[in-house]
């Protein structure tokens, strides 16, 4: 029977209680795009078939970060982001497996018997056609079928998809995703994805210069990776069980500091205490880039007009 609510493992010597026996989807699923979805929903079809548990089985820190060091790579779905996008998909639990030496260093064969197998004790695993795994990127889609034949694990292998419901998904990709954002284009990475491109963090204090300006703003510092491009969004922030609409920018704040890059979100029609809350901010339409401003006036001029634009956006797209 699946878990009564969503359970995230980090790095187990063994499955939780309730996610012995699981069906996995397994990769890095970073972003979680439509691609991903495919292979995740082919698994949890299964799981539905033998009435098994359904989990996604992933790795940190990201397999690019390990070998080429920290925040090479833009991570779209850091692994508590990641793992809401998994929730909402209906798994019951995701198994974050610790990439390092050791792990990068198993064979095929280790990989399937000794991890896949024995540790995780799954009944059956789920990958996309493009999965390699083991030392080496030797593991194959192919070699992960005959290897599980002969431990007794089920493997079934998604061929690649060219359309889902909501059409072609031939350009989808973590890459292509990573580059819509990079050029602010934030309504294609919702089409590659499914779903708006959204991060999660924890409300933390500025240097309240915003509500100085009459625009109070709720600050948050994203993962180091994040190359989202510099400027304004119309926005939407969810709190709890409320999703209120807003206008936030991304960058330095070149007219004040040129500081670390920060988030800074004015959420509409909305007061009260958000410090050490932990909010979501989905990014519906890039408004403009982040500009230098002469004055001050200047810059609540250009605020009050990221405004009106970010409420028309959001009007439209309710």
């Amino acid at each position: 029977m699946p878990p009564p609510h969503f359970i995230v493992a980090s790095d187990p010597a063994a499955p939780p209680e309730t996610l012995r026996g699981a069906v996995a989807a397994i990769g890095n699923f970073d972003g979680v795009h439509r691609g991903h979805s495919a292979v995740i929903k082919r698994a949890e079809a299964l799981a539905h078939w033998l009435d098994r548990p359904c989990v996604v089985v992933t790795f940190e820190p990201h397999p690019s970060d390990f070998f080429l060091g920290a925040n090479t790579i833009f991570r779209l779905t850091p692994s508590a982001t990641k793992a809401v996008a998994l929730e909402r998909l209906g798994v019951d639990g995701m198994i974050v497996l610790r990439f390092d030496a050791a792990l990068a260093s198993l064979s095929p064969e280790a990989f399937v018997r000794d991890l896949l197998v024995e540790r995780l004790e799954l009944a059956a695993v789920v990958a996309g056609y493009d999965f390699h795994f083991g030392k080496n990127r030797l593991g194959t889609p192919a070699f992960l079928a005959e290897a599980g034949k002969r431990h007794g694990l089920i493997v079934e292998i998604v061929e690649r998809i060219a359309a889902d419901e909501s059409g072609s998904i031939e350009a989808v990709s973590s890459t292509a995703t990573r580059a819509a954002l990079e050029s602010g284009d934030v309504e294609r990475a919702a089409t590659l994805l499914g779903r708006p491109y959204f991060v999660i963090g924890e409300v933390i204090h500025g240097d309240n210069r915003g509500a100085g300006l009459g625009f109070p703003t709720a600050n948050l510092r994203l993962d180091p990776s994040n190359r989202l491009r510099h400027g304004i969004y119309a926005v939407t922030v969810r709190m709890g069980e409320k999703t209120y609409g807003g206008v936030a920018s991304f960058g330095r704040r070149p007219t004040f500091d040129n500081g670390p890059p920060l988030l800074e979100v004015f959420v509409f029609d909305f007061s009260g205490d958000l410090y050490g809350q932990t909010i979501e901010v989905d990014f519906h339409r890039f408004i403009r880039g982040e500009e230098k401003f002469s004055s001050i006036e200047d810059l609540k001029d250009a605020m009050k007009r990221d405004e009106a634009a970010a409420r028309a956006i959001l009007k439209r797209l309710r």
